[in-house]
């Protein structure tokens, strides 16, 4: 009996030092007298064993035993097996910073440093942009115009735009530009997500481009030159990458600038001469500046004994001869400006390049530290800005539309696709907000960036789709009248570009994160690139006490024993909780799978993905929860957050799943399941119930329609284009007099109390009243809504030949 309680309270007490992470003694301490009893007390056997774990705990724990024969050999297989990191690589590595991401892969998160990002929210002057400004912009937009009649904005909403100073969000005031926050960029691209030429046209510049890398990178006289007329629109920027063989591999980019001498103004001086060919590039039909991307050389060591200087970016103004700029490309659904530039021996001065001289080379840092931010606002912003106006579309229209006697909103078929719009757009709203404010406290969340670029966009995809589900054939019928078809026609465009999903997934999120944000892997690589083995072993026993730490935090909270401590409320509490265990079990597996791949798992694309899977929807289910801490709720929301919260830890448990069906060593495979979800899995789809709450809430005019509709164009102002959300909005305020209305005059129908020829709604509304079931204000009141709600089921029809650009190959098929 005293062996097997040995046994069991050394297991614990060795599980409780590997919980905490407390080193090799503590363990060294729990054996040894453990030991020490069971040979006073009679277990000799059991107490040696404990002694020779003692021991195998000091040689291999202890730094001063462990140096002399255990460090240098794991340092030997170490260098042998750790990947080669190329100077591309690093540079991406070594770009932006780690902050909540970092707290995650450690496997141990602590939640107060992620509360240490107060959210102080917008600034007056900010909030009041994002009121009037933005209202005045989305205003000025109808998307069948723009997309087909115009192929562009309205001149005068272009003028307004640089008037207003849109152009120069990023810019500090100094140099005019509004120098907004990014929590103050992302709401206002959330509002003009509306259209997704005018959201798109206003972002760019604020994101990857001439302006950002300016500001960190500019001389003073490029500064004083350019900003001021970046702010206000005198210069329309665009910047330069992508090309026919440089996508998604920037690198690899064949542009070149060769070091020469050459005329400028009348003059010979050193500069560059380039040659380049680039696509896809945004604003580049109508830029006035080009900030362009190019391998530079100097083969005549003009500049120094350096012949390939690197990756360089400069400015170029429109007209420097030799330069071909103005076509267009036609991007999927949506005509914003994009189009190809090319230039065959372009002469420029070394002045141009951003920066000056001294910045030659230094390109690809300055894009990659730029992209860690810009990825994190422009794109998820969009994403969560239709989002809202999905909710709030889809949401009015399933109401007034009727089948069957009831509104389809109260069909279940209909709920579940309602519900999905509404939690996606919940955790998009609380995943951009949150994360721009980290970048508001100084963070440039290079991983989280990816996460927020891939994961939303594809919300976005999701919602469009469920919205043109629900709205039938109200929206895939194109015209005047269809808000919703042309944005999502326009979805692969945000998909594909800023690293397309595929990229992104694969490799950037885990491949990136995996080295960037470990608390030990990055110190490892610089141990073993330096020769030191002091810290290399520092790094490599401070990484397997980690590596014990998940394994004993991920099972012990698998069985429900020791849940961690977090500080919120009763419907937060329990998904923080299982976030920190799913933590631990993907710090745990996410180190598994580096050890056993090592080098290859670059090449394992997909289980690379499903690492990525399971710490985006950790990251994403974290930032719902400190919103949910740091406001105020309102009714049907706890519903909104269970359902959100469940969905996003069941793709994390099925992304666990997918991994350990798909590891290559299946005996580690088994291993790693049985530690991580000891009592298999525990999350599923959320419950039907919380479906039907959300569905009706976001259908009717309810508190939560209008916390996730917040910050949307929904007015209706005089000179403004049409707009379905206020019509909306003003329906869903009546409906609630509407509803008892239609089940009387519904019922009465069924009874045989009103004509059977009268099939219309308008037709039974004066049955109705002239049978006496209803008042003359209740008759007054339903025809004008009757009328409002067959307007906005309504459709646009077309001449016969209103879509030919050929007029004269129409068929008349009836002549």
């Amino acid at each position: 009996m005293l062996e097997l309680l040995l046994i069991i309270v050394a297991l614990a007490g060795l599980v409780w030092v590997m919980r905490r992470e407390a080193g090799a003694l503590p363990a060294l301490g729990v054996l040894a007298v453990l030991g020490l009893i069971g040979v006073v007390f009679g277990a000799v056997t059991v107490g040696i064993l404990l002694w020779l774990g003692a021991a195998a705990v000091a040689a291999c724990g202890l730094p001063t035993l462990r140096r002399r024969w255990l460090t240098p050999r794991l340092f030997a297989a170490f260098d042998k097996a750790a990947p080669k990191v190329s100077e591309t690589e690093r540079t991406a590595l070594e770009a932006g910073s780690v902050a909540w991401d970092g707290e995650l892969f450690s496997g141990r998160p602590q939640w107060q440093r992620l509360l240490d990002f107060r959210n102080a929210g917008l600034s007056e002057e900010e909030r009041a942009f994002v009121d009037h400004q933005c209202s005045v912009a989305a205003g000025m937009c109808n998307a069948w115009e723009i997309a087909r009649e115009r192929a562009d904005l309205p001149p005068e909403l272009w003028e307004y735009l640089k008037r207003e100073g849109f152009f120069g969000m990023i810019i500090p005031k100094r140099y005019g530009g509004l120098e907004f926050s990014a929590k103050a960029q992302s709401a206002v691209l959330q509002k003009l997500a509306v259209n997704e030429t005018l959201m798109v046209t206003v972002g760019v510049p604020n994101s990857l481009g001439p302006g950002e890398l300016l500001l960190k990178y500019g001389t003073e006289e490029q500064k004083n030159h350019y900003l001021p007329r970046l702010a206000d629109g005198r210069e329309i920027p665009c910047f330069g990458l992508t090309g026919p063989r440089a996508g998604s591999d920037a690198t690899s980019l064949p542009d070149v600038g060769i070091v020469c001498r050459g005329q400028h103004n009348g003059q010979e001086i050193l500069g560059l001469k380039l040659t380049f060919e680039k696509r896809w590039i945004t604003l580049a039909p109508i830029a006035t500046v080009v900030g362009l991307a190019f391998r530079m050389f100097d083969p005549d060591g003009l500049l120094g004994d350096t012949s390939d200087l690197g990756i360089t970016c400069a400015l170029i103004p429109r007209d420097t001869p030799g330069m071909d700029i103005g076509r267009r490309h036609h991007p999927i659904g949506s005509p914003f400006m994009n189009g190809p530039i090319r230039g065959k021996d372009v002469f420029i001065p070394l002045e141009w390049i951003i920066g000056g001289p001294d910045m030659a080379g230094q390109g690809w840092r300055m894009l990659v530290e730029c992209l860690s931010v810009g990825r994190c606002i422009t794109l998820p912003s969009g994403a969560s800005g239709i989002g809202r106006y999905a909710v709030g579309w889809a949401g009015g229209f399933t109401r007034i539309r009727r089948q069957f006697n009831l509104p389809v909103a109260d069909m279940e078929g209909v709920q579940e696709p309602l519900a999905r719009i509404a939690a996606h757009a919940y955790i998009a709203q609380a995943a951009v907000m949150q994360t721009a404010n980290t970048i508001d406290h100084g963070v440039k969340p290079a991983v989280p960036s990816a996460i927020l670029k891939s994961q939303l966009t594809e919300f976005q995809r999701s919602m469009l789709a469920d919205a043109m589900d629900v709205h039938g054939g109200r929206t895939v019928t194109l015209g005047p009248r269809n808000y919703l078809g042309i944005a999502y026609s326009a979805n692969p465009v945000s998909i594909t570009v800023e690293g397309a999903n595929i990229m992104t997934r694969n490799l950037m999120i885990f491949g990136q994160g995996a080295i960037r944000c470990h608390p030990y892997v990055l110190d490892e690589l610089a141990a073993k690139d330096d020769n030191d083995l002091a810290a290399f072993d520092k790094a490599i026993f401070g990484h397997a006490g980690m590596v014990f730490g998940n394994a004993a935090r991920a099972f012990t909270q698998g069985l429900g024993i020791g849940k961690s401590r977090v500080p919120f409320d009763e419907v937060a509490a329990p998904y923080a909780q299982e976030v920190s265990r799913l933590a631990s079990a993907f710090g745990l597996c996410a180190d598994a799978a580096m050890a056993s791949l090592g080098s290859g798992l670059k090449k394992r694309e997909m289980l690379s993905a499903r690492l990525g899977d399971v710490l985006s929807n950790l990251y994403l289910a974290s930032m719902l929860i400190k919103q949910w801490h740091e406001s105020e709720s309102v009714e049907h929301e706890a519903a909104l957050m269970h359902y959100s919260c469940r969905t996003l830890l069941y793709r994390a448990e099925q992304a666990f799943t997918e991994l350990f069906d798909n590891l290559p060593n299946r005996a580690l495979a088994m291993t790693l399941s049985a530690v991580a979800l000891p009592l298999g899995r525990r999350w599923h789809k959320p419950q039907d119930r919380f479906t039907r709450d959300i569905a009706r809430a976001i259908s009717t005019d309810s508190a939560l329609r209008h916390k996730l509709t917040a910050d949307t164009w929904n007015t209706q102002e005089a000179g403004q284009r049409d707009n379905p959300l206020a019509r909306y909005n003003a329906l869903l305020a009546d409906s609630e007099r509407a509803e008892p209305l239609y089940r009387r005059i519904a019922k009465a129908y069924s009874q045989g109390e009103l004509p059977a020829e009268a099939l219309h709604p308008e037709q039974r509304v004066e049955a109705a009243w002239e049978a006496g079931l209803i008042e003359e204000d209740d008759a007054i009141f339903m025809r004008r809504f009757e009328r409002e709600v067959l307007d906005m089921l309504s459709v646009d029809d077309f001449a016969f030949d209103a879509f030919a650009t050929d007029k004269d190959r129409v068929v008349w098929h009836t002549t």
